[in-house]
């Protein structure tokens, strides 16, 4: 009987102190929850997951040294969607900040030596988020060719080789295929545009509409939102910080180190890997071109193979 009532003393003394705990807890909670001033929040303590704010878009912004008409609201509009979606849609756009310290000087390099704007990286980083993709109407690489194009612009795909998924060789092309699109569509925006739903669609659409400026052209969905996405994807670069990327140095891909050799006639990866003491997973990462196991070569062409470093 003693027992018993001790324990139920102690029982009514322990509940009697986790209430006023509590109560305290609660006078006091602007030091454990700051964002909790009101009595109603106190009492709901509906805790926010997190803090969304409206992006901010810039005063003034080119394309390719083309000025984005801004004052147009439907413009304006249109650009507001594509950074909003992209700054929010965290996983995505990080990963892909972090390919850019690996590939974009490989791509920035190529671009100025062919004398095509810089901007056009972030076109590439719309097409694939730097990501050797294959889309599922069959464009492929970084810079998401289509066989036919790729071919017509000096790309060699069979089923040993496809250039394609090579990042030197498929800038080139694309700088090339940029080039004669801007000669035909009259500027480089439109040339973009171009890249998303070809050149003889945009330029259909000029002629139907007669006006060559992208931004005043009623286009398809895709195509509306496409020199806005590369718009979007610059202005994030460019702002990390701003749309709340951190990222330090140790965050970055790096870019690969290699040596390379040159190969003529047929070859075995497999061995040609174990020779070079490697791989046959690294060559492919290394160059992911390569599509098989073997190189028959009857064209007896001259590749040049990275060897990881």
């Amino acid at each position: 009987m003693k027992n018993r009532t001790l324990y139920f003393f102690t029982s009514i003394a322990i509940l009697l102190w986790m209430a006023l705990f509590i109560n305290a807890t609660m006078d006091n909670s602007s030091s454990y929850f700051p964002f909790l001033k009101s009595k109603e929040k106190k009492e709901n303590l509906a805790l926010p997951v997190q803090t969304t704010f409206a992006v901010k878009i810039p005063e003034q912004l080119t394309f390719a040294g083309e000025q984005v008409p801004l004052d147009d609201l439907e413009v304006r509009e249109r650009l507001d969607r594509e950074i909003t979606v992209n700054a929010y849609f965290q996983s995505s756009t990080l990963i892909m900040l972090k390919r850019a310290n690996r590939w974009l000087p490989t791509i920035e390099k190529i671009l100025k030596e062919e004398n095509i704007p810089d901007d056009f990286k972030y076109l590439c980083m719309a097409e694939s988020s730097l990501d050797n993709v294959i889309s599922p109407s069959g464009a492929a690489g970084f810079w998401q060719f289509m066989k036919t194009t790729a071919t017509q612009y000096g790309l060699l795909l069979n089923s040993e080789i496809d250039e394609r998924y090579n990042l030197e060789k498929a800038t080139r092309a694309a700088c090339q295929y940029l080039r004669d699109a801007k000669i035909k569509t009259g500027s480089w925006t439109a040339a973009a545009a171009g890249y998303n739903m070809g050149t003889a669609g945009i330029i259909n659409q000029q002629i139907k509409q007669a006006d060559s400026s992208y931004y005043n052209l009623f286009l398809n969905s895709e195509t509306s939102r496409y020199v806005q996405r590369i718009l979007a994807l610059k202005i994030i670069h460019l702002n990390q910080k701003d749309f709340g990327y951190y990222l330090t140095n140790e965050d970055l891909y790096p870019e690969l180190k290699y040596t390379t050799q040159t190969v003529q006639g047929s070859v075995n990866w497999v061995s040609f890997a174990k020779q070079n003491q490697t791989t046959y997973k690294l060559l492919r990462l290394y160059n992911p071109w390569i599509r098989d196991y073997n190189l028959s070569n009857r064209e007896n062409r001259i590749f040049e193979v990275k060897i990881p470093s």
